[in-house]
């Protein structure tokens, strides 16, 4: 019973992650006076998907999940933002792809940890993948810059893949936290 609860947790797991990174993040502004804009935010759903399903299904289906969506994107299909195939390892974006593994598995841990079912803790939790997220990918940025892999200035690639949708991040992990303890509640995750 919890093999298919693992398994059955990690495919929707992946199927969240393969279309929460078709999924353009935004926010709605309220203006006094004008209507409301809608502002397009530097990311997608990919990260609170994964975050989601580590909290929700725990870390093995959360690790099966993105060891998966590695694997599809590196078989030459373009899941990745940037497409994909094995060349993408290469790319100064798969830092943060690869913190994906360790992330699931942290957030996942977290999560099943006593008293962890209230909104705060989840977030939280997510925000601790998030991180483990943005220090592999920071983590590749250097190791790259040290050996001349990249063609930008580390300082743009660091504003651009962590600096700059950090903040929408944040806000998504929020979100996760949110999804993540109704859907805990809804399907009796203790």
């Amino acid at each position: 019973m919890r093999a298919l609860a693992t398994w059955s947790g990690a495919l929707a797991g992946l199927l969240l992650i393969l279309v929460g990174s078709l999924i353009p993040t935004a926010l709605l502004l309220p203006l006094p006076e004008l209507p409301p804009a809608v502002v397009g935010l530097p990311s997608t759903w990919q990260v609170p998907a994964l975050l989601l399903c580590a909290l929700v299904a725990g870390p093995r289906a959360g690790v099966i999940a993105s060891v998966a969506y590695l694997t599809i994107g590196l078989v030459d299909l373009p899941v990745f933002h940037g497409g994909g195939g094995l060349a993408y390892v290469l790319n100064p974006g798969f830092g943060y792809l690869a913190g994906f593994v360790p992330a699931a598995w942290l957030t996942g841990r977290l999560a099943q940890q006593n008293g962890m079912n209230d909104i705060g803790r989840l977030t939280l939790a997510a925000m601790a993948g998030l991180l483990t997220i943005q220090v592999c990918g920071l983590l590749n940025l250097g190791l790259g810059a040290v050996l001349n892999r990249w063609s930008e200035p580390l300082i743009e690639l660091v504003f651009s893949y962590s600096i700059g949708p950090l903040a929408a991040q944040l806000a998504l992990c929020c979100a996760a936290g949110l999804i993540a303890r109704v859907t805990r509640q809804v399907l009796w995750v203790e």
